[in-house]
């Protein structure tokens, strides 16, 4: 389908006529034009050369529509994305400013534009991956973003960076981020007993070996691999066969156990998920009732760590909104936690509308902070005021 697939009407117009290209999972490109945004269809993931060529396709046929010249592309922060090497090839053709945008600045941007925000917010985005502007891979941050200029942002905190063993197979193999979370404990010599079993003698002792001599173990953020890595603690899944595979299995089995047990509460203090992660692999020697309490655990204990430290960033910063964002929001025990924690502490909270909260609706971000950057005068990348990483 080359035609544009979607029209959503905005709140308010954008400073800015720009053609913003997505993300590479569930792909979706976007025509910001005033108070309108002109979707493509959903392509789908970019590893995918149908998806690549239907992505080309898409925007071609938003171009085609357009009732005047684009002023920029916005694309990911990440170089080898295809959308980003398409979006780069169009500016040149085109001769306008391929602008840059953080991918988590992007999923809060998404909300901005659906809402119409003037004021300053609170960003809690929440996934599996995105490159950030220290070059790491991010994916539970805390940032502030300025609605009336949103291409002004900070990051303010973030979840404790999780070693990724063997790069990015770790996302589909949730024991290597489980492994990991016992190394970092101190209990690296029980990696080999655990899962061997599972995984092979021989890959359970190179494992270890990578994280002794931290040799191809990126670092990341990301709360989905933190779900991972519960998920594998637990023996809930130690290879994953489809995106998010480990995560609703930890959440079903979370969803099970609060159903029976409406009263539960528990609480973890800071965005250091690591302890709490170590102490479910004594659940899951128990089994059955007690793998259920700590998928629950993990969950609640999560949302309340988030929730603490969002709070107080939205005193720190005289904030009253935040926006949730990201596709780990669509974790329904996760979203309601946060949701009534920030609630009930008095902030309002914001969450992204027909877009979406995850990949798909990305471009919209990209689209919405490219126009203002623009505006401002920004023809390059859009990098935050003050990242308190460095």
């Amino acid at each position: 389908m080359n035609a544009c697939a979607h029209v959503q009407q905005l709140p308010r117009g954008a400073p800015a006529r720009v053609l913003a290209c997505g993300a590479f999972l569930k792909n979706r490109a976007v025509l910001l034009d005033g108070d309108q945004a002109q979707w493509t269809s959903l392509h789908g993931d970019l590893g995918d050369a149908a998806a690549c060529a239907a992505l080309a396709e898409g925007i071609d046929a938003l171009l085609a529509q357009a009732g005047a010249p684009v002023q920029a592309v916005a694309h990911d922060r990440h170089p080898d994305f295809h959308s980003t090497r398409l979006a780069l090839a169009l500016a040149q053709r085109l001769g306008v400013p391929a602008i840059a945008v953080q991918h988590h600045h992007a999923h809060v941007g998404v909300v901005l534009a659906e809402q119409g925000l003037r004021r300053p917010v609170i960003g809690l985005a929440l996934d599996g991956v995105g490159l950030g502007s220290d070059g790491s891979a991010w994916g539970g941050e805390l940032l502030w973003v300025d609605g009336g200029h949103p291409e002004r942002w900070r990051r303010l905190d973030h979840l404790a960076p999780l070693a990724l063993p063997g790069g990015d197979i770790a996302a589909r193999e949730p024991w290597r981020l489980a492994a990991a979370v016992l190394f970092a404990a101190g209990r690296g010599d029980q990696i080999e007993t655990r899962f061997a079993p599972q995984v092979g003698a021989g890959a359970a002792s190179l494992l270890h070996q990578m994280l002794q001599r931290d040799l191809n173990c990126p670092r990341s953020s990301a709360a989905g691999r933190w779900f991972d890595a519960a998920a594998g603690a637990l023996g809930l899944s130690l290879r994953q066969t489809a995106e998010a595979e480990a995560a609703m299995a930890l959440e079903q089995a979370a969803a099970g156990w609060l159903s029976t047990h409406p009263a539960f509460e528990f609480e973890w203090p800071a965005l250091d998920l690591q302890p709490l992660v170590a102490d479910l692999f004594a659940l899951r020697d128990r089994g059955g009732e007690a793998v259920a309490r700590g998928a629950a655990m993990f969950h609640l204990g999560l949302a309340s760590a988030l929730t603490r430290r969002t709070i107080e960033a939205a005193l720190q910063t005289d904030t009253g909104t935040v926006v949730l964002a990201g596709g780990c929001l669509a974790n329904r025990i996760l979203r309601a936690r946060l949701r009534d924690g920030l609630a009930r502490a008095g902030l309002q909270v914001l969450e992204a509308g027909t877009a979406g909260c995850g990949d798909a609706g990305l471009a919209l971000g990209q689209a919405w902070i490219a126009a203002s950057a623009l505006r401002a005068g920004h023809v390059d990348a859009v990098m935050p005021e003050t990242d308190l990483e460095s």
